[in-house]
């Protein structure tokens, strides 16, 4: 056993290392204690993610069809080495998509959450076993004994929650603060904790387990989840464009993006000014995004090169705790796929590790991946809901693996 594992199972306590058992740890850079890997081939930029690169020139031919509007960006050890925007951020006022343009995530978003509960495990004011009963109150008996806070960030808690209701129109935070602690309330037992079929869980439970996580990050701190992470995670990575913006604030900032959602007729409506409009998305039927007063992360895509550096670098996290973010927890869905707390991880041309998350809603579109190996981020974060995303994000890894 390593020292890292050693180590690892002394912050997880017995319960939550019996969990993590046969975990794999592809952590960044210098806290890993095996030899370091060789890295000349990663010293270098491949051309196809330079400005007039294989890369470059695709996007740039979906956005001249109109097909992709927001914001490219890939990054070498936190230096830009492509950066473009397309389209435009408010039509109605006429101001463009431009790099420090902020971005709804919706799910892309995932990975800050586990920063601050890392960050108070840190500190040792919660353990990653600890039941979420001890502390909060009013949750499902079974859930309160049964689930760890470990199950919570690893995607394993077994609960199930009602559809949250997506055509109610929200007014303030505090609105939507009670209706997310009521809504936690209200999620049942419905796969043994750390299972298989906790695994797949459905995704009203994954909200529901978040709401939970983020609800005991408030518990343990005497603050709102939201005003913690603008001061601990944001402000400590240097997020400057970054936060958990309310719908008055992306109506008035001009550095905030508006959705563009598709319709019917095949016009697209910016979403936050027609709250009765819904999505037409595969990603998110029915939604508006504009109808939550506040709740999903909004960022620009140098920020997020800033938080994986931040990261990287040990600023929002001690090298161990940055180490049990960033590893692998458990087997995905693919062979080469992996969940850990930072999000899905993969492993590319067989030779590095890939971590990355995506999301979407009605007229947002976000991806962000972290090549921790070679040092790389790319960033697609769109303020449309049709993209050819797949196949953007195929684009993307063919560049900076060299292979295109």
């Amino acid at each position: 056993m390593t020292e890292f594992e050693v180590n690892r199972r002394r912050l997880m306590g017995y319960a939550g290392a019996a969990a993590l058992a046969g975990t794999m740890s592809p952590v960044l850079g210098a806290e890993r204690g095996d030899a370091a890997p060789e890295r000349s081939g990663h010293d270098q930029i491949p051309p196809a993610t330079r400005p007039g690169g294989a890369y470059d020139r695709y996007v740039a031919g979906l956005a001249a069809q109109d097909k992709f509007s927001g914001v490219v960006l890939l990054a070498h050890r936190g230096r830009t080495v492509l950066s473009r925007s397309y389209g435009w951020a408010d039509k109605e006022k006429r101001i463009r998509n431009h790099e420090d343009a902020a971005f709804n995530l919706s799910s892309a978003g995932g990975p800050f959450l586990p920063v601050a509960v890392l960050q108070l495990l840190q500190q040792g004011r919660l353990t990653l076993s600890d039941p979420v009963g001890a502390h909060l109150d009013g949750l499902a008996g079974d859930i309160a004994e049964q689930v760890s806070i470990h199950h919570l960030l690893a995607g394993t808690s077994g609960i199930d929650a009602p559809k949250p209701d997506v055509r109610r129109v929200f007014n303030s935070r505090e609105e939507v603060h009670e209706y997310n602690r009521q809504w936690a309330r209200q999620a049942t037992l419905v796969a043994a904790p750390g299972s298989n079929g906790a695994a797949n869980a459905h995704t009203a439970g994954g909200g529901a387990a978040n709401a939970i996580a983020a609800q005991i990050v408030e518990a343990v701190t005497g603050t709102t989840f939201w005003d913690y992470m603008h001061e601990h995670v944001f402000g400590r990575a240097g997020m400057t464009g970054s936060a958990y913006y309310t719908r008055d604030q992306w109506l008035a900032d001009e550095h905030i993006a508006h959705p563009y959602m598709r319709q019917p007729d095949g016009n697209r409506v910016d979403a936050v000014r027609n709250l009765d409009k819904d999505s037409l998305s595969l990603q998110g039927p029915g939604e508006n995004p504009g109808r939550g007063f506040i709740g999903n992360v909004f960022a620009t895509a140098p920020d997020l090169v800033r938080f994986a550096q931040a990261v990287r670098d040990a600023t929002v996290l001690n090298r161990p705790y940055a180490g049990l973010y960033t590893g692998a927890n458990r087997p995905g869905r693919q062979p080469t796929s992996f969940a850990a707390y930072s999000g899905v991880l993969h492993i590319v041309d067989g030779r590095q590790w890939v971590s990355g998350r995506g999301g979407g809603s009605g007229g947002v579109s976000a991806n962000w991946n972290i090549y921790l190996d070679a040092d790389w981020v790319g960033v697609v974060l769109s303020n449309y809901d049709d993209l050819e995303f797949t196949e953007i994000l195929r684009q993307e890894q063919q560049a900076v693996t060299g292979q295109g």
